[in-house]
């Protein structure tokens, strides 16, 4: 297979490149659709065009750390940009994105929201001031949904003060009239229940770690696709396949970094009349250190 058909464009044209410039590409944000993320944005889509009514449908993505959760509601934020919608009567902001704070204080998220939307507003505010301050704001744009992503920040509170804030959430919900998304670990699902009328509300999609299967193939070729190495790795492999697998744990984002170290140090001690290529060498010897070993050493701290 020549370098035309075995890499994506971008990636052909990064050939050229000077080693560095190469390797800055290699780490930079890429997307690939999956057919989970492929489902979950079609869901998504659902939402962004579902009607006004009383009990507007939620919905929770979750899954393990670094499993590609963030990276895919950015992406489909990015899909859906916001306009300043000349001909209507507000902005248009399709997808409102905003990180829930790091403890269940629904004042934060409030003046989060008013920051992303560029809303003046005073210091020590009070919650219902604020409140009031961001129900009418999103009035008066054109609001498709908001996404709320690291929302297993909720643990970090009581059961009290996380129920106070997801009855704020469900109360924007209702005065919106708007979908609201919520993104993060299993540990969400468990803070949702302490309001079970609004647990019912968030229908979950959860992204999964990977199994060794052809999915997990599909990944890995997309993957060296979008690799600019000189020679191909052949990741599909049986065994290099099984070796990614373990070295990742079934983890995209782990792949991911796995796979961009590895490429990092095979251009840095490519060896003359050696191939190019993410090989076992390149993976022993490329520096990576796996989540779980990872947790391993901070434990010992």
């Amino acid at each position: 297979m020549n370098t035309e058909d075995r890499l994506e464009p971008k990636a052909r044209q990064a050939l050229a490149l000077p080693d560095d410039q190469r390797i800055q590409f290699i780490f930079e944000e890429r997307w690939i659709g999956y057919t989970k993320a492929n489902e979950i944005i079609t869901r998504l889509e659902d939402l962004l065009v579902h009607p006004k009514i009383g009990r507007m449908p939620n919905m929770l993505i979750t899954g393990k750390t670094n499993n590609g959760k963030s990276h895919l509601v950015k992406h489909f934020r990015d899909l859906h940009p916001a306009t300043d919608n000349p001909g209507g009567e507000g902005i248009k902001v399709p997808v409102l994105y905003v990180e829930a704070p790091g403890k269940p204080d629904i004042t934060h998220l409030y003046s989060t929201i008013l920051d992303t939307l560029c809303t003046p507003r005073r210091t020590n505010e009070t919650e219902k001031n604020l409140q009031m301050q961001v129900v009418d704001v999103l009035k008066k744009i054109d609001l498709g949904i908001i996404v709320i992503d690291e929302m297993n920040n909720l643990v970090a509170g009581t059961p009290r003060s996380q129920r106070a804030f997801l009855n704020s959430l469900k109360y924007l919900g209702n005065q919106l009239e708007r979908s609201i998304v919520g993104v993060g670990t299993a540990e969400v699902l468990l803070a949702l229940q302490v309001d079970p009328q609004l647990s019912n509300r968030f229908l979950p999609a959860v992204l999964s770690t990977w199994e060794l299967d052809v999915e997990f193939l599909r990944l890995l070729a997309s993957l060296e696709r979008m690799l600019p190495l000189k020679d191909p790795s052949n990741l599909t492999e049986k065994m290099m396949a099984k070796k990614l697998h373990a070295m990742s744990e079934g983890s995209i984002g782990e792949l991911s970094l796995l796979l961009n170290t590895a490429a990092k140090w095979v251009i840095r001690n490519i060896k003359a009349g050696k191939s190019e290529c993410i090989d076992k060498e390149a993976l022993d010897k490329c520096g990576f250190i796996s989540a779980s070993n990872r947790r391993s050493e901070a434990n010992k701290v």
